[in-house]
């Protein structure tokens, strides 16, 4: 909290000045009550723009090895996101990973903000990769709704592996809440886990823009680096869809033209 508030007084103004955030749909946060705000993840910047723009505090799940690196600048790594309200999430699997899920449960049953990254880990190639399905069982678990939420351009502002940011306007969207009250009592099964994730991965596409990929950033890291299989399945976009992304995120001086882009 102290962190947050910091934030808002002093570092806000300043990037606000610097980077001119345009936002859509802010309404959709609750002003009260616990939610799950889920966000497509282009930049390691992406927990600095989203929090800033939200009334009320967030907590983030973050990776764990942001919390564990060596070495002067992975201590400050670490320091970073535990005062910027970042909970380690272990993507291990098993009891690690139910532990982590355990941390975020707390915090929505709190009536606390959860910020959460369904792709697990940050889009290699700016496209929009298959969601892990953590984020619905902690929807299905806790009962509350999630807000989808796009971010616009961040990507061009830290690339991976970019140490210093370059100044560009950047976008937010908030989506309206997404219900999945139809599911209640059906948490347990992975059928209804995955039909959860893949509609809150629809709801990032639709706002975002991005072009969707049915594979996991993470297996796609591993094979630009030659460690893994080279990705497939890539879901095709109607045109009626591509025109819908288009409604969606008209955003007046989204990139300073005026202009929205389509898939």
């Amino acid at each position: 909290m102290f962190y947050w508030v910091m934030k808002r007084i002093f570092l806000g103004p300043i990037l606000k000045l610097l980077f001119r955030p345009w936002v859509k749909g802010l309404d959709n946060v609750p002003e009260s009550g616990a939610a799950i705000l889920a966000s497509n993840h282009l930049s390691f910047s992406d927990s600095i723009f989203l929090p800033l723009m939200v009334h009320r505090p967030v907590i983030f799940l973050a990776k764990s090895e942001y919390f564990t690196g060596k070495g002067f600048k992975g201590r400050l790594t670490a320091l970073f996101f535990r005062l910027s309200n970042q909970l380690p999430m272990d993507r291990s699997g098993g009891a690690a990973s139910e532990m982590s899920l355990q941390a975020g449960k707390d915090v929505l049953a709190s009536g606390g903000l959860l910020g959460i990254y369904p792709e697990g880990t940050r889009s290699p190639d700016a496209r929009l990769y298959r969601g892990k399905v953590g984020v619905a069982r902690l929807a299905l678990q806790t009962r509350v709704p999630v807000v989808p939420v796009a971010m616009i351009g961040t990507e061009k502002v830290q690339p991976i592996g970019k140490r210093l940011p370059s100044i560009r306007r950047v976008g937010i969207i908030f989506g309206q809440p997404l219900d999945f009250s139809r599911y209640y009592g059906m948490e347990d099964d992975r059928l209804i886990q995955r039909a959860v994730t893949d509609e809150i991965m629809y709801a990032l596409m639709r706002l975002s823009g991005q072009e969707y990929v049915d594979e996991y950033a993470a297996v796609v890291k591993a094979q630009l680096a030659g460690k893994g299989p080279e990705p497939v399945h890539q879901l095709e976009v109607t045109e009626e869809a591509t025109e819908d992304i288009a409604e969606d995120r008209d955003e007046p001086g989204a990139g300073g033209d005026g202009t929205s882009r389509k898939l």
